[in-house]
């Protein structure tokens, strides 16, 4: 198969054409971030911060690079330069800024990382208002589907093929496992990528030292996606401060392995005292049958709440709901502070959540799905109703980006 188009190659050519900001390109290792920014133009500049040349380049300073760029006689009125994984450069703030303030006008600047850009910021961030951030996700059914962006949020219903289903969700939506749709393959990828990202990112990125026990949680974590996260559970199983326990998940999130999803009040300082829920970013080695479903679902929830954000719709959350009598909905989507729509997730269940309609009255949200992984596509759009509705999530997540 050959390569699959992205949906970010057609975002970031979008922004750079439009705005003077630097683009701050992040999402997981092996996402497809260095492939979609070498396809942005036929003569970018590519500064990768792991080449030891371009290293030592970078460590000089901006005008070293600018020197070298002028060498290169780039034609383009805005010549674009990409910078791969700078992040790991502790003056990689000083430097853009430095960069962006003298050649910010005459360059199209993009930034890219495995791990979130923000990982060491401290205080104030010094390059506000000189970049935008957009995240980079695994492959979807919405972008499977249409890879444009549009300036709504939701899309009509449309089928993806059977055979592209069953490939997304046996294999994941990470781009190589994805094409390859090989079990073999997609096994060993994904152990790969574990080992890679404890034994490389947390050490490069991280005070972490103890690898061996983090390695244990990371065990423990892929067996609970789709859980109430315990961090005093947590941290008894793995021999580690509680404190530890919460630094060590968050590093894990900041890295891209797993996110965290919230419980949602309007009374914002009650979420933070109860337990968040744990999902990772890659559903395809999740064995639970119903934790699949679930991490499926919210994946592409995710995705879409950053989307949404990314080309300023508004400001979208994907929190949970669960209440003193442990009456739960797996996800509600917050848009602009206020309730958008619940989903209730199900591998096959078709017999409606009493959950789903006591939500949705109390906190008044328009719209209630109960998704159903295993039901077959139905060609009718989700959000035209406003009743709590078992609708099959081929067809809901068709409608997401």
């Amino acid at each position: 198969m050959s390569r699959i188009p992205r949906q970010y190659s057609k975002l970031l050519r979008n922004h750079l054409a439009t705005n003077r900001q630097m683009a701050f390109l992040t999402g997981p290792r092996q996402v497809g971030k260095t492939t979609t920014c070498r396809e942005l133009a036929p003569d970018l500049h590519y500064f990768n911060w792991d080449d030891q040349d371009d290293r030592r380049l970078i460590t000089t300073g901006p005008r070293a690079v600018l020197a070298e760029l002028d060498r290169a006689e780039l034609k383009r009125e805005s010549p674009l330069v990409v910078f791969d994984e700078l992040h790991k450069y502790s003056r990689w703030r000083t430097f853009l800024k430095g960069l962006f303030d003298k050649e910010g006008e005459r360059l199209s600047i993009v930034v890219t990382g495995s791990a979130r850009l923000e990982v060491y910021r401290r205080g104030g961030d010094s390059l506000m208002g000189r970049y935008f951030p957009f995240h980079m996700h695994p492959l979807s059914v919405g972008e499977l589907l249409d890879t444009s962006l549009s300036d709504g949020t939701v899309s009509p219903p449309r089928q993806l093929s059977e055979t592209e289903w069953t490939r997304l969700w046996t294999h994941g939506g990470f781009p190589e496992p994805f094409t390859k749709n090989d079990n073999p393959f997609s096994r060993r990828w994904r152990k790969l990528r574990v080992e890679q990202l404890v034994r490389g990112d947390v050490r490069d990125l991280t005070r972490i030292q103890e690898l061996g026990q983090l390695e244990v949680m990371t065990v423990i974590l892929n067996e609970r996606s789709g859980g109430q996260l315990s961090y005093s559970s947590l941290a008894r199983e793995v021999n580690i401060s509680v404190d530890t326990a919460r630094r060590w998940v968050a590093a894990l999130g900041s890295l891209y392995h797993g996110f965290l999803v919230r419980p949602w009040y309007r009374n914002v300082s009650k979420s933070l005292r109860k337990e968040p829920k744990w999902y990772l970013r890659d559903w395809s080695g999740i064995a639970d049958s119903g934790a699949r479903a679930e991490t499926f679902v919210a994946c592409h929830l995710l995705k879409a709440v950053q989307a949404w954000q990314d080309i300023g719709v508004g400001e979208f959350e994907l929190r949970y709901l669960r209440d003193k009598l442990k009456r739960e909905v797996d996800f509600v989507v917050i848009r602009d502070r206020e309730p958008w729509f619940l989903v209730e997730v199900k591998s096959s269940d078709r017999k409606l959540s009493p959950a789903l309609a006591h939500f949705q009255q109390m906190i008044d949200a328009p719209h209630a799905f109960q998704a159903v992984v295993d039901a077959p596509y139905v060609d009718a759009d989700c959000f035209t109703r406003t009743d709590p509705a078992v609708v099959p999530a081929r067809t809901l997540l068709s409608q997401l980006p």
